[in-house]
């Protein structure tokens, strides 16, 4: 067997939270390698809402003034109903703001030193070495690679998050189609978040810029849908034959979209109640973002936790790390010292992300889910009592790196 090759610090997963991760350990002057099983960057998704906790995470990543360029903030969140009744949500007047994924994911990128990311590196199994406790990572073209400390960044289908003991993801009842649209004269709409719901079917639109909007499709997941479609223009026709009721501008937004923006999904989360009872570390290994912590869209809150996640995490290893010398060319990061960083990070982390699982998951089920009388009722009490504030997770601060 080839021998491994020994590394400090590995990032599995070249996604918004992997990148910050390494962005954030590199702020530190640490250095860390991120292993992306794609050839390129992954910037699919369309678009991303970042709220002011999600800022908050940009400025100690340095990226906060280059970002805030790229998308104009709105305040508001306009939900009408299938009646045509709209409710208004005023958010805070801080920061938000909706993001092309590509500019933050390239953005972080840009940050890294080169040779940080490592593309087509897909991971296929994980091991920990016995007599160092050191993770031992195989690649799918053989080869190995020992980590002191490993960071599952890699989402849904997490194998670190598989490997540590996590339970696989759940499937909500929804799908999603998510897109831009470029509308080269303006679209002349107001910066406000609008989402507009009919039947069991909902879409959402937000301005990026004066000139685009990012879009999305709420469609109901059917069994007979197991065969949905892959490529671009036969999703945008799956997302028009949904919203054929609808107004004229969501009409044409959609038939108007940019095809290589658009995506497909089938929306997926994690049991709140298995993040509070799970250990999220085994020996130097843990997980981050959306491997730990998949929560439904209905928050928007999905990206900025994982920037959260990103500072912490680095923070509490720069915290335990120390130069034995500064004339080695490897610091000096013994075992110990790595899941006492790793714990502190847990300890920290795990209120936070226990909390608004539990607040995406609630509001999941009042929005999609045909629930009983007594369930919306039980699903309401628990928001009044435990989550009055409905905008105080936009207000969080994850503190200094």
């Amino acid at each position: 067997m080839a021998a491994a090759e020994e590394l400090d610090i590995v990032i599995v997963g070249g996604g918004i939270c992997g990148l910050a991760t390494a962005l954030g350990l590199h702020r530190k002057g640490i250095q860390s390698v991120v292993l992306e099983r794609s050839d390129t960057l992954r910037a699919t998704g369309a678009a991303i809402t970042v709220f002011p906790n999600g800022w908050r995470a940009l400025h100690q990543l340095g990226l906060d003034s280059t970002l805030l360029s790229t998308a104009i903030p709105w305040q508001r969140a306009v939900d009408i109903s299938p009646e045509g009744v709209a409710h208004e949500i005023r958010l805070s007047e801080e920061d938000t703001r909706c993001l092309r994924r590509g500019d933050l994911v390239e953005a972080l990128a840009n940050a890294l030193p080169l040779q940080t990311i490592r593309f087509g590196c897909q991971v296929v199994s994980v091991n920990v070495e016995k007599s160092s406790s050191c993770a031992v990572l195989q690649l799918h073209d053989g080869s190995l690679i020992k980590a002191k400390v490993l960071i599952g960044c890699d989402g849904l289908n997490s194998v670190i998050a598989n490997y540590i003991g996590l339970k696989p993801t759940r499937f909500l009842s929804t799908c999603s189609v998510r897109g831009l649209t470029l509308y080269p004269n303006g679209h002349g709409y107001a910066p406000k978040s609008l989402r507009v719901r009919k039947d069991k079917h909902y879409v959402g639109r937000i301005p990026i810029d004066e000139k685009t909007v990012y879009w999305f499709v709420a469609l109901e997941w059917i069994q007979k849908d197991a065969k949905m479609p892959k490529d671009p223009a036969s999703i945008r026709q799956l997302a028009l034959d949904r919203t054929a009721g609808f107004s004229k501008d969501i009409v044409e937004m959609i038939e108007n979209s940019d095809l290589s923006s658009l995506s497909l999904t089938r929306l997926r989360y994690r049991a709140p109640w298995n993040l509070l009872s799970r250990s999220l570390r085994r020996e130097t290994i843990t997980v981050a973002g959306d491997a730990w912590h998949a929560m439904g869209p209905f928050l928007g809150q999905g990206g900025s936790v994982a920037l959260e996640d990103a500072v912490v995490l680095a923070r509490c290893l720069s915290k335990k790390i120390c130069n034995a010398n500064m004339n080695r060319s490897r610091m000096h990061l013994s075992t110990q010292m790595a899941k006492d960083a790793l714990d502190e990070y847990l300890k920290e982390r795990r209120r936070r992300v226990v909390l608004l699982s539990t607040l995406t998951y609630l509001t999941g089920l009042l929005t999609i889910e045909d629930l009983s009388l007594l369930l919306r009722l039980l699903c309401i009490i628990i928001f009044a009592v435990v989550f009055r504030d409905r905008l105080n997770h936009t207000r969080y601060d994850c503190g200094e790196l």
